[in-house]
């Protein structure tokens, strides 16, 4: 559950140990907004347990990686996380690798993810240049100009320096000498030595014919590169004198790896992508139609999945050949069309709370961050993310009749890099873009506003599901509920949520609720419906009620570390109940006597689902008294 939280060190220290420690850790990466841990081991609860930390919008386990969706400030939970664990100390052999394809987007991941927003300011800086440039024609002919531009190339032009950096970690290799390897592959000697060969002159290395491939902005190159020399590297650790080591590992790696990249992995590798992206722009040009519909329906879904780093590559392929790319066009639209889904929400929605996290979740879409957006919000509600597919799909494909390229990188492709379509060799470009970037954003709203967007979700639906097998299921689908009053689960005395010594309930973040302090030893059902969740520890347990209202009662604070001793719970998960059936029975003494706080927080937890919370003003409370009326 996202939470408006500054604590980052907990936030760190609270994934790590739900995830089994620095012992069940393989690798740690990150990306724009995502923590990715590779572990030994899954532990079932961690997902869910990771899901309700206020900070986290959600945790999706996929691409042989567990991947914490934090958002904008994945960067600063990273920082804490990589200061808990030594991962120098993690051994090769102990890695799970997992399927090729897994490995694949794994690395992709680790190597890019760090220095995206360093290419989307880049590309940014770009964009700027060109509205300028449109705005003054005598612009670019000035020195301020060319400093900018210089600029903002310079990520593009050392890129290999970048990969070099970020896959010698992944790769467990020697940073400085994978820099030293990659800088040798961008040295100005080498583009001139390249520029001869292209122009007819005949220069080999020790007999072999060197080939004309230049390395500025490539990609699988130095990427492959450092994957050989983490080989090359730990065998010559283990066959030189330690005395000569330091200095003959640089020596041997240097004189090794850069000649056989530039006359063996270089050539081929390029090719590869180049292959790759030829073969995708033989698409996109003779069936751009089809291009755009897949792209624009399907990208935020590869999104979801945290495995759209994989086609990084293909992309600054084309930038490399052809200095423009389509790819980017419509995964731009598929961006927008997102946002317009959360727009539609934003103007549809009734909930003060829907509307809050909606006009945060679409403020990070802006800068085409969609996951909040996505996990927030769309997928939440399911029908604003499939009209987003379906905006997507329909913007992109009626760009694809206007030609549509960008013509500078886009680290984060969204509405502020639109000017990258920008280009007086295709006017048209841009304005493919711009149309089908306004389908995307209001195809989604006025498809939200005529079928809604799933918040009044039929709890009465989701109950004649659950019900099929009794009598009365027809006449629960046929009433609509619009109030649900919640009855005290315990008897003792009330107190505001806001009052509560922790954080992660006082904050609201976890949902509306108050809290009790008991005076007896048990727990009783507050309305008739389903167990959804015990806590393996037993000390919380989670209901949902015939009407769809999800109810966590937390027995104390920091219970979780008395390993279930004083609880006993009375009912199983998924098992139906009553109102007042006993739910469990706990030990009040022994929790105090270990310096616990017995205060137990009662909490909506899908409040946003709701129009409002309805606290009753009362200071004690007893054995099914009304706490609470949750409105629709």
């Amino acid at each position: 559950m996202a939470g408006n939280v500054r604590d980052y060190p907990k936030l760190a220290k609270d994934i790590l140990s739900a995830v089994g420690g620095e012992d069940n850790i393989v690798s740690a990466t990150r990306c724009a907004t995502r923590l990715r841990l590779v572990l030994k081991r899954s532990n079932p609860q961690a997902k869910e347990e990771i899901s309700a930390m206020p900070g986290v919008v959600t945790v999706v386990e996929n691409g042989g990686q567990f991947q914490v969706v934090i958002g904008q400030h994945v960067g600063e939970v990273y920082e804490h996380f990589s200061n808990l664990i030594n991962l120098d100390a993690v051994h090769t052999e102990n890695e799970n690798k997992g399927t090729i394809l897994n490995r694949i987007i794994a690395t992709m991941s680790a190597v890019f993810a760090p220095f995206v927003y360093i290419l989307a300011a880049a590309g940014i800086l770009q964009g700027l240049l060109i509205i300028i440039n449109l705005l003054f024609d005598s612009f670019a002919e000035t020195g301020t100009y060319q400093v900018l531009s210089f600029i903002s190339w310079a990520p593009f032009t050392f890129l290999p320096i970048f990969i070099a950096i970020t896959a010698s970690k992944h790769f467990k290799t020697n940073t400085y000498i994978a820099v030293a390897c990659c800088a040798a592959l961008v040295s100005p000697t080498w583009a001139e030595m390249a520029a001869q060969i292209s122009e007819g002159s005949n220069i080999n290395f020790i007999g072999i014919a060197l080939t004309e491939t230049t390395y500025t902005s490539s990609v699988l190159p130095p990427l492959f590169l450092v994957w050989i020399l983490s080989y090359l590297e730990r065998f010559l650790n283990k066959y030189i004198n330690e005395v000569i080591k330091p200095l003959f590992v640089p020596f041997f790696s240097l004189v090794i790896m850069v000649p056989l990249t530039i006359t063996l992995i270089g050539p081929l590798t390029t090719m590869g992508a180049n292959g790759i992206a030829n073969g995708y722009n033989f698409l996109a040009e003779n069936a751009p139609i089809v291009a755009g519909a897949i792209i624009g329906s399907l990208w935020q879904v590869i999104v979801i999945f945290g495995v759209h780093w994989g086609v990084t590559p293909m992309v600054l392929a084309n930038f490399d050949l052809y200095g423009r790319d389509s790819f980017q066009a419509y995964q731009t639209i598929a961006v927008i069309a997102q946002v317009g889904a959360v727009l539609g929400v934003i103007l549809k929605a009734k909930s003060q709370e829907t509307r809050k996290v909606s006009v945060s979740a679409g403020v990070t879409g802006i800068f085409g961050i969609t996951e909040p957006a996505i996990y927030g919000v769309n997928l939440r509600f399911k029908k604003p993310f499939i009209f987003g597919c379906i905006g997507g799909g329909i913007g992109a494909i009626t760009a694809s009749f206007f030609n549509p390229y960008y013509f500078a990188y886009a680290g984060l492709p969204g509405p502020l890099t639109i000017v990258n379509g920008i280009n007086e060799d295709y006017p048209m470009s841009v304005w493919g873009i711009l149309i089908g970037a306004a389908i995307a954003i209001i195809l989604p709203v006025v498809l939200v506003q005529i079928f809604g967007y799933g918040e009044t979700n039929d709890s009465s639906k989701t109950a004649s599901l659950e019900n099929t097998n009794t009598s009365s299921a027809p006449e629960i689908a046929a009433t609509t509920i619009t109030e649900l009053t919640v009855n005290s689960p315990m008897s003792g005395k009330v107190v505001p949520l806001s009052q509560v010594p922790d954080e992660v309930f006082s904050s609201g973040a976890m949902g509306q609720g108050i809290a009790i302090e008991p005076t007896e030893n048990k727990v009783i059902a507050p309305f008739e419906g389903t167990v959804v969740m015990i806590a393996p520890t037993k000390h919380a347990i989670g209901l949902r009620s015939e009407t769809g209202v999800e109810l966590l009662i937390h027995i104390g604070l920091d219970t979780v570390t008395l390993d279930g001793s004083p609880f006993t719970v009375k009912v199983k998960d998924g098992e139906k109940f009553n109102k007042g059936d006993l739910l469990i029975e706990f030990d009040k003494d022994y929790i105090e006597s270990k310096g616990l706080k017995t205060i137990t927080p009662v909490i909506v937890t899908n409040t946003f689902a709701y129009e409002e919370v309805i606290i009753e003003k009362v200071e004690n409370c007893t054995f099914n008294q009304t706490l609470f009326t949750v409105i629709k």
